[in-house]
């Protein structure tokens, strides 16, 4: 599959199919959004909310998560934020997350029935990996999205000026709900 994609790209680039995506490093609307790597939200995300390539910073992980407060997510969204002029960022969930109820035994297993070595689990475990925290999956994608909006808006190394808002996109239909706000924004 990856030789198909390879081939695909050098036609794309020989037909010069890359002029239509032209745009600058920094987000035309000087938003950020962080959600899912869910292929379902590949075309849907950005046609639900009307922007094109150059309007936003995306950042996807697994379940739009914020699994610590130094991690990778974060680190971008400050990059974006300090060097890009991102001022605005959306958390956004969705509908029948497959991070849903997964944790962090289930995937050592199945880790493990793949081949990766039991020591070097319990290495990794001696050297201070929170496995549990990693690893963890969320009950509701409304909690996990309300967690990491609280844990941006609180991070101490977060802007105060910078909006952080949480929503839930359906999946099936692109309808994006808004998470209650605190009245304090």
């Amino acid at each position: 599959m990856i030789e198909q994609m390879l081939a695909y790209n050098r036609e794309f680039v020989k037909s010069e199919g890359y002029r239509r995506f032209s745009s600058s490093k920094y987000p035309d609307k000087k938003i950020a959004i962080l959600t899912c790597m869910d292929t379902r939200l590949v075309e849907l995300l950005p046609a639900a909310l009307g922007i094109r390539n150059g309007d936003v910073k995306m950042i996807k992980n697994a379940g739009g998560m914020i699994t610590g407060p130094f991690d990778s997510a974060v680190r971008s969204l400050l990059v974006g934020i300090v060097e890009l002029g991102v001022g605005e960022v959306m958390v956004i969930g969705h509908t029948d997350c497959g991070v849903s109820g997964i944790n962090a035994e289930m995937m050592i297993r199945h880790l493990i029935e793949r081949g990766v070595s039991q020591d070097h689990i319990d290495m990794m475990r001696y050297c201070g990996i929170d496995f549990e925290a990693w690893l963890r999956g969320f009950d509701t994608v409304e909690s996990s999205v309300a967690e990491t909006v609280e844990l941006l808006r609180h991070h101490p190394l977060m802007p105060r000026d910078v909006t952080i808002r949480g929503y839930v996109i359906n999946t099936e239909t692109g309808e994006l709900l808004p998470l209650a706000q605190p009245a304090c924004v």
